[in-house]
């Protein structure tokens, strides 16, 4: 899947992310920010990392920020920034 935009999804609120995908360097990029990164914070960015690999996205900078949401929804949120960026405008 290639990106050919921004795109985000999610909210700022208590248990949610947010998710902003855009077009990268060659590279998946993925950055985060997390009220429970000690915690969960390798947890959570293999899981973004995976939702990339399982839509075929080998391009991308993603950036969160998550304010302690569960699994199912980082990945929802991680598939619908993605899906979104890579619509033509």
């Amino acid at each position: 899947m290639k990106l050919n935009r921004s795109a985000a999804a999610g909210t700022l609120e208590s248990s949610d992310i947010y998710v902003q995908a855009a077009p990268g360097n060659g590279q998946v990029e993925i950055q985060l920010e997390s009220i429970v990164y000690q915690q969960f914070g390798p947890s959570i960015v293999e899981t973004i990392r995976s939702v990339a690999e399982e839509l075929g996205v080998t391009d991308a900078v993603i950036s969160a920020v998550d304010r302690g949401a569960l699994d199912c929804t980082i990945r929802a949120r991680v598939e619908t920034a993605l899906k979104r960026a890579a619509k033509e405008a």
